[in-house]
């Protein structure tokens, strides 16, 4: 392990609060361009076990449209996808026009967990190695914005965010065999991203390291920073009218008796003699 550093002073929530919030508002504007301009974004979210790569993705995404918004996290492979070129299964994920994709984690295991694991032989790493900056070349001569972050954290952190997740019953099952021999084999995931670096840091696509001993500012930083290279604009929105509701002259609303009502247990839950409205 690293000597542990001492912690730097940690964002106050409220100030993360409202800060997050008007980030959030700008990423809708931002999607809003993409949808109208037929931008197409690709995100990158590559870094240690428990870095936060997740939340960081649930605050990008938490007011966009899934249906321009999407967040690709694929399983492990097929016997099928294993015989294809590596990129292949990537491809068929990549946004059409006016979309955003945010891969969490992406070909980038092939440089990662397969080669500190042995998942892949040496002749398949070094391949990649070799044509991950073409492919990557490749995407962005034909228009696609291509923004990689690797999120970092401390041997101290993570080891203290597994142990938290290990107590927690609602983040338990992000804790794998693969994440706890991260803390083994912090090594050697060490000189793997440094060689990863090496070879796939280039110009067209480079990487972006998001320092996250604090979360909280992670996700800020790494937010600000995505909204600052996105060439987006602000666009007016359409024009909305609400029209007055016509009466229900000809519809006469069945008996309540009649249907199968979800059973109130929000009613067990609330102060005797309070009241709620009725909703229909």
């Amino acid at each position: 392990m690293s000597p542990k550093k001492p912690r730097p002073p940690r964002l106050r929530k409220a100030v993360y609060s409202a800060e997050l919030r008007r980030l959030q508002t700008e990423l809708v504007a931002m999607q809003e361009w993409v949808r109208a301009s037929g931008a197409r974004i690709v995100v990158i979210f590559e870094g240690r076990d428990a870095a936060g790569k997740g939340s960081a993705i649930k605050r990008v995404t938490e007011y966009l449209n899934p249906r321009i918004a999407r967040i690709m996290a694929l399983p492990m492979p097929t016997d099928r996808e294993r015989g294809q070129w590596y990129f292949q299964r990537y491809i068929e994920h990549l946004p059409a026009a006016g979309e955003i994709v945010l891969m969490d984690r992406s070909w980038y295991n092939r440089a990662g967990v397969e080669r500190v694991m042995g998942y892949c032989t040496a002749d398949e790493y070094r391949r990649f190695l070799h044509q991950a900056p073409l492919f990557e070349r490749m995407l962005v001569e034909d228009g696609i914005l291509l923004v990689k972050y690797w999120f970092s954290v401390s041997d101290h952190e993570q080891e203290a965010r597994f142990r938290s997740r290990l107590k927690d019953p609602m983040r338990r099952w992000k804790l794998s065999e693969t994440d706890l021999l991260s803390i083994t084999k912090w090594v050697d995931y060490s000189k793997a991203k440094d060689e990863m670096f090496v070879h796939t840091d280039i110009p067209e696509a480079p990487w972006w390291v998001v320092e996250s001993e604090d979360k909280l500012a992670a996700r800020l930083n790494m937010i600000s920073h995505l909204l600052s290279i996105v060439p987006y604009e602000h666009l007016e929105p359409p024009t909305v009218t609400i029209p007055p509701r016509p009466p229900a002259s000809d519809y006469e609303r069945p008996p309540r008796e009649q249907t199968r009502p979800v059973p109130d247990f929000a009613a067990t839950l609330v102060d005797p003699g309070r009241t709620g409205s009725k909703h229909s």
